[in-house]
């Protein structure tokens, strides 16, 4: 009896140990999400470059698990699982540690130590629960770690929102930070507790085997990241990306070979002679596939309920909840109907989540309609998350092959998690090309100048004088600017005018969300119109300082015409009255006459130095009233905020729906696949033999 409680408190602390690493090891995955933008923002990287934080992790994952799976067969459990704890450690530190150093080829180099530290936790410990529980409990066990890893999965999310907001957006390295306590728990408690599980029979490593599995999944998933599949044709042929599938090819046949001869294959090419296996594997990865819908949900949230970047984490708590409670319930399930039945359960539920959201989340997003979509999303995904095809999987191998088959399981579903954001991501990229069309359907063409000051006066004036005889030759072809013409200027944001929008803008657009458009779009109206202004200034206060020069060479002369009258006219120069200047010898209608000639042309110069006030008054008025027509346009911005948001939230919403009609699609393809498959009878031969 006390053996038994023993044997059971030994079990329940091996089990917290593993289940401590599961769910460290797919936190991981979610607690990136909602800082994505944000790192790539602050490390400088553009969109395209920092999908790759996420990308390096899934294709560095996949092509460990394989290999992490083999040592762990040769080496024990304990040994591999430890040490791939401690590369998970120190990838997280040197992670964090990038922040510090402003280099995002350091943040990529440290996701891949994390990711090869990552590919010998998962399966590992789910080939450690799938053999130390005995057969009638085998079900509950896979379950309860589908259930840790469902929510940890999901609940990375939220976790990352909530480090962003306690620590703030530019203090992104605690989300990795939060690792290291965890692995030092695990390897201090695993190298007192755990047992070194391994195989008796030791055999050479498959070294060559190693290395060729290595390069093909690398070749693979690298050559499929870089095709654009709404660009097939052209990115297929890219050479970022054909040499990569064609080296696939090339060692795919090489790679047969040399399993067929290695003492101790990396991977049993029998998993695919049978059938069952086979069909185990398909549904393996068409579930990765619909698993990676999840990655997407935090973006969703955010712009279906306009709320800022990083916080969308928050709402994966739904999903965790819902997930976590499938998942372990799928557990049970399985012990009493079978995997089988679980699995088309889940597809069939993540199905109607998936239809909701797309007819009714995204076209008509509220609070309420949004729940709906995660509730029902995340119940159906935790049936499919992981017990069940590893159960199918522990099914039909050997027990010592339980590392080696879990392990290609691990791989086959990561190389579906590694496609599924190439395809989606473009979905997103596809939805934004329409994004600035869109939103400058929306937006004001016209930019209104306030009227200037004095404008109908100087024009008044300027003609009075010209029709003077007197003056209009002075002032010969003087003008002033059309202004008429210039009190309206058109924005042209079609990209067919000669403005050219600097690469900030375009992409702060890039990385813009539905809280921060309006602001973007401000920017970018302000950047065109102070573009555009310059010039129209320079031609108003350029075409009134000509007029100005013009009136003033006219004053020039009409002071030397004063000057010359006033030296023939004696007297009446100096201001005599006519009668007095007659008797210094000027007749008196003569004297009247230069006397009014007199008045007339000191009433013009007058006029002619009040017009030359104005027009400098009006030049001087020019750059504030583009500046308000500035301030003006920016209000009428404000005014369409509402409308703005709207346009941005149901454009990018149009992506996920082509996200989620995509999930649709690989869930009905699984629950095809697996009505293909046969559950193991007792008279059937027992597993796969290596």
């Amino acid at each position: 009896m006390e053996n038994k409680k023993a044997k059971t408190r030994s079990l329940a602390m091996i089990s917290v140990i593993y289940l401590a690493g599961i769910f460290m090891g797919a936190i991981d995955t979610g607690i990136v999400t909602p800082a994505r933008i944000i790192i790539q923002n602050n490390l400088m990287v553009d969109a395209k470059t920092g999908i790759w934080m996420i990308t390096i992790y899934t294709l560095a994952y996949a092509a460990s698990i394989p290999v992490m799976g083999k040592l762990a067969d040769r080496y024990g459990r304990k040994v591999i699982y430890i040490i791939s704890i401690s590369l998970f450690g120190l990838g997280s530190l040197l992670c964090g540690l990038s922040h510090y150093a402003g280099s995002f080829g350091m943040l990529i180099a440290a996701r891949a130590v994390q990711a090869i530290g990552g590919g010998g936790i998962i399966p590992v410990a789910t080939a450690e629960f799938g053999t130390s529980f005995p057969p009638e409990k085998r079900g509950m066990a896979l379950g309860l770690v589908g259930g840790v890893y469902g929510i940890a999965n999901i609940f990375g999310s939220l976790a990352g929102s909530a480090i962003l907001d306690i620590f703030g957006t530019q203090n992104w390295q605690y989300i990795f930070f939060i690792n290291i306590p965890i692995s030092i728990f695990i390897i201090l408690a695993g190298a007192f507790f755990l047992p070194n599980h391994r195989e008796k029979t030791v055999k050479k490593i498959d070294g060559l085997g190693t290395l060729i599995i290595v390069a093909m999944v690398l070749s693979l998933l690298y050559g499929l990241k870089q095709i654009d599949f709404f660009d097939f044709a052209a990115t297929i042929g890219s050479v970022n990306a054909y040499p990569f599938l064609i080296a696939f090819v090339v060692l795919l046949p090489i790679f047969i070979m040399v399993e067929k001869r290695a003492e101790d294959p990396i991977m049993n090419l029998k998993y695919f002679t049978s059938g069952r296996i086979v069909t185990t594997l398909a549904v393996a990865f068409v579930s990765g596939f619909v698993m990676m819908g999840i990655v997407f949900i935090p973006q969703f949230c955010e712009n279906s309920l306009k709320i800022p970047t990083g916080d969308g984490g928050y709402f994966t708590v739904i999903l965790g909840l819902l997930s976590g409670v499938s998942a372990m319930l799928s557990g049970r399930l399985i012990d009493k109907i079978g995997a089988k039945l679980v699995l088309l359960l889940g597809f069939s539920i993540t199905i109607i989540g998936a239809v909701f959201l797309i007819l009714v989340a995204a076209v008509n997003p509220s609070l309420a309609s949004v729940i709906i979509s995660l509730m029902l999303l995340g119940f159906g995904m935790g049936f499919t998350i992981g017990a069940p095809v590893n159960y199918m999987m522990l099914e039909n191998v050997e027990e010592k092959e339980a590392n080696s088959g879990l392990a290609t399981l691990s791989l086959v579903r990561s190389i579906g998690t590694s496609i599924a954001p190439a395809i989606m991501v473009g979905f997103l990229a596809f939805a934004g090309t329409s994004l600035q069309t869109n939103l400058m359907a929306i937006l004001p063409t016209q930019v209104n100048v306030p009227e200037l000051p004095y404008v109908q006066e100087i024009s008044d004036k300027l003609a009075e004088l010209k029709n003077n005889p007197s003056m209009g030759d002075m002032l010969g072809k003087t003008e002033i600017p059309d202004f008429s013409s210039m009190q309206t200027m058109e924005l042209d944001f079609s990209g067919e005018s000669d403005y050219e929008m600097p690469a900030d803008i375009i992409e702060k657009l890039q990385s813009s969300d539905v809280t921060t458009i309006v602001g973007i779009t401000k920017e970018m109206s302000v950047s065109m119109f102070e573009a555009m202004t310059p010039p129209i200034i320079a031609k108003i206060q350029g075409g009134l300082a000509s007029g100005i020069e013009g009136i003033s060479t006219g004053l020039a002369q009409l002071d030397k015409s004063l000057a010359a009258m006033q030296a023939g006219g004696m007297g009446v120069a100096q201001g005599m009255p006519p009668a007095a200047a007659a008797q210094g010898g000027m007749p008196p209608a003569a004297a009247a006459q230069m006397t009014a000639a007199l008045d007339g042309m000191n009433a013009a110069k007058k006029d002619m130095e009040t017009l030359v006030s104005e027009m400098q008054a009006l030049s001087d008025a020019v750059p504030g009233a583009f500046e308000t027509a500035k301030t003006d346009y920016l209000a009428q911005i404000d005014a369409k905020s509402g409308e703005i948001e709207t346009v941005y939230q149901s454009t990018v919403n149009e992506g996920y729906r082509s996200i989620y009609l995509t999930v649709i699609v690989a869930a009905i393809l699984a629950i095809l696949v697996l009505l293909l498959y046969k559950r193991k009878r007792p008279n059937d031969t027992a597993a796969v033999e290596s």
